[in-house]
């Protein structure tokens, strides 16, 4: 029989690296993973160690092909997907890190970036997004200011900085290429999302030297490749994590809207052109692939999984039997306290880095837990009320990440928005999305008979909460001068 062709996706995210190998059916046919240590110096600073990183993708790899077997399977080529925000400074000489891999979660320069508050509204029209400390140049600002290693190397002509994706793919390919792909460049408040390319007037802005980034290329391009066993494998396709995620089932339906539900929750609604001025979200470019560039309105909820962890770490539950029995908890307390997320910062529509998270009283840890479960789907809303300001309401919601395992949690979402919510099988989306943008084809990877359809039913005491929850933290923002 002939050897059938495998495409290797590996994807790298806030816990672990993972890589996987698809067949033309979107079948896994082997996997390996990875975990990787996070470090929180305090509430605003998010690290990785970058060796461990980039050890933990390789590690991976080898798993995922020592599990094939190679007398039925042959691997075509690889795509690659990564956290957007997250940055590294490195040495394009040596290749060595001379910084730790800041998290997108990382707040540390959040009082650098207000300097340019009255510039907000041009860098959100070239860029596409709000200015905070979330993205990429102030995290290298901080670099420069801080870290001897990369302000010796920039005086020396041997510094380098960018998006995560592109020093793992400077570290793991053989010609060391010093490229970025449109959906990781954008996340540095650098990118031009018009010209898909650096913008001269924000580098002069931030005095950036375009000389220490790399080169903007599209998410289809040749990046180089990399040896396993002694087979070349191209790397085909770099991305970011939300927008693979987009392509797991095929191509983006513009009627439906997509949210990921990791660390954080990202809410997005694809469109075929360029989005108009939005002033509390994002605008992105998803993916360019040839002469076809796809773009996305999205809402960002910082606090999703990540908040359950640092509740949890605070009242000292076991995060297992918390995420157990979490949908118990959701179906026994109907009454339960407000939670006011501001875990890494209140992202959209609010947009307040230094947002204090507080309950409304004192509850039992038990209520407590739901009480964050459901500030991430109030979030969610006040995301897509936002969205429907300025386009027609969505005909259903698709739900992919971790915590959309939780099926009582869906259905929370689906009463709350009185929109069917559906959950694929397979829910880990980033991975399958960037093997299915790997093929470049037009294959019908839907699944649409096997996952779970929610339908909504009538919730009056959790709506009812969720207005309160608006309330009060409108009133936090206005009392805090926000």
């Amino acid at each position: 029989m002939p050897m059938k062709s495998v495409f290797l996706s590996i994807d790298q995210g806030g816990h672990a690296s993972r890589a996987l190998l698809f067949d033309e059916e979107g079948m896994v046919v082997s996997e390996g993973y990875e975990e990787i240590k996070t470090f929180c110096k305090n509430d605003s600073w998010v690290e990785h160690d970058p060796e461990e990183l980039v050890s933990s993708i390789k590690t991976a790899i080898r798993g995922a092909v020592a599990k094939l077997d190679k007398s039925r399977y042959r691997i075509v080529s690889a795509g690659l997907a990564t956290q957007r925000s997250s940055m590294v400074c490195w040495d394009k000489v040596s290749g060595q890190a001379l910084s730790p891999v800041i998290s997108w979660q990382d707040r540390r320069a959040a009082v650098w970036v207000r300097k340019f508050d009255q510039y907000g509204k041009k860098i959100h029209k070239i860029t596409g997004l709000l200015i905070t400390a979330h993205y990429g140049v102030s995290k290298f600002k901080w670099c420069m200011d801080n870290l001897s290693a990369v302000k010796q190397a920039s005086s020396e002509g041997r510094l380098v900085w960018g998006p995560l994706a592109s020093f793992i793919i400077y570290r793991l390919l053989v010609e060391k290429p010093l490229l970025a792909d449109p959906a990781n460049a954008s996340r540095t408040l650098l990118y031009n999302m018009n010209t898909l390319g650096w913008d001269d007037d924000l580098l002069a802005l931030f005095d950036v030297p375009q000389e220490t980034l790399p080169v903007c290329v599209p998410t289809l391009f040749d990046f180089g490749h990399f040896y396993i066993d002694e087979t070349k494998i191209p790397l085909k396709i770099v991305t970011g994590d939300q927008s693979a995620a987009l392509f797991a089932y095929g191509e983006p339906e513009p009627t439906a809207v997509y949210i990921n539900l990791g660390t954080g929750a990202f809410v997005q609604r694809v469109f075929n052109q360029s989005v108009d001025y939005v002033p509390k979200l994002l605008t992105s470019v998803v993916s360019q692939i040839k002469d076809e560039i796809s773009y996305v309105l999205e809402g960002t909820v910082n606090g999703a999984g990540s908040a359950f962890v640092e509740v949890e770490n605070q009242f000292g539950i076991d995060p297992r039997e918390a995420q157990k029995k979490l949908p118990q908890w959701l179906e026994e307390n109907n009454d339960v306290p407000l939670y006011l997320n501001g875990v890494s910062g209140l992202g959209s529509p609010y947009w307040v880095a230094d947002f204090k998270s507080r309950f409304s009283y004192e509850g039992d840890d038990t209520q407590k837990i739901v009480a964050v479960a459901e500030s991430i789907l109030f979030l969610i809303m006040v995301n897509l009320q936002e969205m429907e300001k300025i386009c027609s309401s969505p005909k259903y919601i698709i739900v992919t990440g971790g915590l959309s395992q939780n099926a009582a949690l869906c259905q929370r979402l689906a009463d709350l928005t009185q929109k069917e919510v559906y959950r694929p099988e397979e829910c880990e989306a980033t991975a399958r999305g960037t093997a299915y943008l790997l093929m470049n084809n037009k294959s019908d990877w839907s699944e649409k008979e096997k996952g779970l359809w929610i339908r909504p039913l009538e919730n009056k005491k959790f709506n009812q909460r969720f207005i309160c929850w608006k309330a009060q933290i409108e009133q936090a923002l206005l009392s805090s001068g926000q």
